[in-house]
């Protein structure tokens, strides 16, 4: 079995944020990606404090599609330095991340 991955990304807005969920989810990067809107993020760039409504996105993928997820992502993504964080999934139901593992595999391995 896959590592199961969570990764972390933030948008500008929910329709920057649905049309990079469905984007990951058709190329088969994601099993599923949950949509958190209206958080508040603050944070320091290039020596400000800003402050930004965002909306997180929480992908649920795999190790093995980890490098193709980040790169479409920040191919995709707006943000000059993009929030790309992965969290490997240690416990779970067995039977989700097993669906998690089918639903990411490329088309050739299908």
């Amino acid at each position: 079995m896959q590592q199961a991955l969570l990764i972390i990304t933030s948008v500008a807005d929910i329709d920057a944020a649905h049309r990079m969920a469905r984007m990951l989810v058709e190329q088969r990067l994601a099993a599923c990606v949950n949509i958190m809107p209206a958080v508040r993020s603050v944070y320091r760039w290039q020596e400000v404090i800003e402050e930004a409504n965002e909306v997180t996105l929480l992908v649920k993928s795999t190790q093995a599609r980890y490098h193709e997820l980040e790169a479409a992502i920040k191919a995709a993504h707006p943000y000059q330095v993009p929030e790309i964080v992965a969290v490997p999934l240690v416990a779970g139901l067995p039977a989700y991340f097993n669906w998690i593992e089918a639903e990411t595999k490329r088309e050739l391995d299908v």
